[in-house]
């Protein structure tokens, strides 16, 4: 407290004046940054240096500040670093997730704006941080995971290449022919303006199954086209096969009620029918 007290009001005012300025300063330099990089460089790039020129000039002006205030930076320096061990050892979690950023940041497995799936979240990255990377969902979800999760589990990028082959399963009855249906199949491809020429589509007999002769329709898309492309194409197989009256077989479902689902019929009997009653057939009014 007495060192609070020690520091005339004026020196505080000028070091909280440089701190200021070094937050307008680091703010104004990291959008130029920016701006500078938007067009030379990749959006993750981009993001990762406008920080960098940030987080510098404001480390620079709170030192300065710090200095201006009377204060030595070596015993700054000294306290920060027990600071931060004592940080270190009460939040591992935290901790845990910074070390796991700067391993994602030097790997670069994915960058903002690629299409990741972890686990069974699938997203678009919209930023990377110390200690979480942040997704927005097809249907607009705002989706928070820890980095030391994206280290540890099994992370999938959708968007690193710029074409993705799509696998389609097409089943046919047995009385067709599977070479027409082959040739059906590729021209529907060549038709298809999303399919691409290269690397070419093909069709592979995968399996007999318990109704259905099972064809693999694999074809080349762009990334950015892998929902239109399937769509469409699964639609042009369908329209296909109809017009050329080939049979696409499906499970049949039948429902049979046998005759102990029947309700019993109840009879009442008089004297003169109980000696007969064991003639009697439930079955003779049906």
């Amino acid at each position: 407290m007495s060192v609070v007290t020690d520091i005339a009001w004026g020196t505080w005012f000028s070091s909280l004046f440089l701190l200021v300025l070094g937050l307008v300063l680091g703010s104004f330099a990291g959008r130029s940054a920016a701006k500078f990089m938007a067009q030379r460089s990749t959006r993750h790039h981009t993001v990762m240096v406008r920080r960098l020129v940030f987080y510098l000039i404001v480390l620079l002006f709170a030192m300065a500040a710090l200095r201006e205030a009377g204060f030595s930076l070596e015993v700054v320096l000294g306290a920060a670093g027990i600071l931060t061990v004592a940080i270190g050892f009460a939040s591992q979690t935290s901790a845990s997730n910074m070390i796991s950023g700067l391993f994602l940041l030097v790997e670069k497995p994915f960058e903002i704006g690629d299409v990741i799936e972890v686990d069974a979240t699938i997203g678009e990255v919209i930023g990377i941080d110390m200690l979480s990377v942040k997704l927005r969902t097809p249907d607009n979800l705002y989706v928070r995971i820890p980095n030391e999760t994206l280290i540890k589990t099994r992370v999938v990028n959708r968007s690193r290449f710029p074409i993705r082959r799509l696998d389609l399963t097409v089943g046919i009855a047995y009385a067709e022919d599977v070479e027409r249906v082959e040739k059906l199949l590729l021209g529907l491809a060549e038709q298809n303006p999303v399919c691409l020429e290269e690397p070419k589509p093909f069709v592979l007999v995968t399996a007999f199954g318990p109704s259905s002769v099972d064809l693999q329709f694999s074809f080349w898309v762009p990334k950015d086209k892998v929902l239109d492309g399937r769509s469409g194409i699964m639609v042009g197989i369908k329209k296909a096969l109809d017009r050329e009256g080939i049979e696409i077989p499906f499970p049949h479902t039948s429902i049979y009620a046998g005759s102990h689902s029947e309700p019993f019929r109840v009879q009442l009997l008089g004297p003169e029918t109980i000696a007969n009653k064991e003639s009697v057939d439930v079955d003779q009014d049906r």
